[in-house]
């Protein structure tokens, strides 16, 4: 009765009507009016060759809970996308609406639940098995600080287990790199990191969420609504399994538990590698690197673009994207400095200079650690 009941807790009622129809539809509002959404590095030729009888897994780095809607509407032209979300999502109607769009809910903490894990275990097996397109995050969670987190191995190892090439489907593993110029939940995310690095509680009351979005409406009937920025999505090379295993060595039917998740790990951060080199660099993360660099120093506007302009080449020539609006660089640091310049995280001076707020350094290493992992 119990392995009945994670089953259903578990395994989503996909409606093809709802995803196809209302789903896609409302994702691409949703993510078009908050974001100037664009889309980043695409290895077109690669995703083509895609064998279309493999089993593809979009693996992806996790900063809100808008990654769902934004790579459901980028990606919905090739697939319908089954998600592994968490219990932030299971609350009455929303979770309906969210199992029949063909997700399925992870409990996060269910280490010690062995027979959960099991019933999991079973069901991403048989759904990669069965050429199901999967969308997951190998962080298991969404960064609190802006930087990638180390990936977690569950879901991974289900997929994987008992892969042989001879005889399983391949799996394909394509990296989608997200970044925004604004996360809805920043400021619920930062605390958090203070709370884990100080110890400190934090608490979000409804009173300030409803009042947030109680601002929103009434800026948007003014006509003062500013969208968040630019959201950007890139997708990188595919990943065969079959010829990752090959390339590698590694024995995923082996019965030796040690070595398969050694063999997992190192998936898991080849994985983490290829998602973490696409991510792109956008406005406000630029920006923020270079305030924080300059701490407490006031800069004029035109050192700021010499040094945003410098980083930028620094990172083309790492072969990361950066997105330029417009392909402009000086309308590109404009639109990071006004983004934190509306949102206080650096202040403006009598003369015209510039210089970070001390009391937004947090966020502004939120965004600043975004692209940490390219500038290191």
């Amino acid at each position: 009765q119990r392995a009945e009941r994670y089953a259903r807790e578990i395994v989503p009622a996909l409606s093809l009507t709802t995803y196809f129809g209302f789903g896609i539809r409302a994702a691409r509002w949703l993510s078009e009016f908050v974001y100037r959404v664009r889309l980043g590095y695409v290895d077109d030729e690669a995703l083509k060759k895609i064998d279309p009888e493999s089993s593809v897994v979009f693996v992806m780095n996790h900063r809100s809970n808008m990654d769902y809607v934004l790579v459901t509407y980028l990606a919905s032209s090739r697939a319908s996308l089954s998600y592994a979300v968490g219990e932030w999502a299971r609350v009455w109607l929303l979770q309906s609406l969210i199992r029949s769009m063909g997700a399925y809910f992870i409990r996060r903490d269910s280490g010690g639940d062995t027979l959960y894990r099991k019933v999991l275990g079973r069901y991403v097996a048989m759904s990669t098995q069965e050429g199901v397109t999967q969308a997951v995050f190998p962080e298991g969670g969404l960064t609190h600080d802006g930087l990638m987190r180390e990936p977690r191995l569950g879901l991974l190892s289900y997929m994987v287990s008992g892969f042989a090439p001879r005889t399983s489907r391949d799996i394909v593993f394509v990296p989608v790199g997200l970044n925004y110029d604004r996360v809805i939940e920043d400021r619920i995310l930062t605390a958090k990191a203070e709370r884990e690095a100080t110890g400190r509680d934090y608490r979000v009351r409804a009173a300030t969420l409803l009042g947030f979005i109680g601002h929103l409406i009434k800026l948007r009937f003014q006509g003062r609504l500013y969208r968040f920025g630019y959201a950007c999505v890139s997708f990188g090379k595919p990943i065969s399994l079959a010829a990752w295993r090959k390339k590698n060595k590694v024995d995923f039917t082996t019965s030796d538990k040690e070595r398969l998740f050694a063999g997992v790990q190192m998936l898991a951060d080849d994985l983490a590698g290829a998602i973490g080199s696409i991510v792109p660099a956008l406005p406000v993360a630029l920006a923020s690197h270079v305030f924080l660099r300059n701490e407490e120093t006031w800069i004029g506007e035109l050192e700021l673009k010499s040094e945003i302009f410098a980083l930028i080449e620094r990172l083309e020539a790492k072969g990361a994207h950066v997105h330029i609006p417009r392909a402009d660089r000086d309308y590109a640091v404009g639109a990071g400095l006004r983004m934190l310049t509306l949102r206080h995280m650096v202040e403006v001076n009598e003369d015209g200079l510039y210089r970070a707020n001390r009391g937004e350094k947090l966020l502004l290493g939120y965004y600043a650690n975004s692209i940490a992992h390219l500038t290191g």
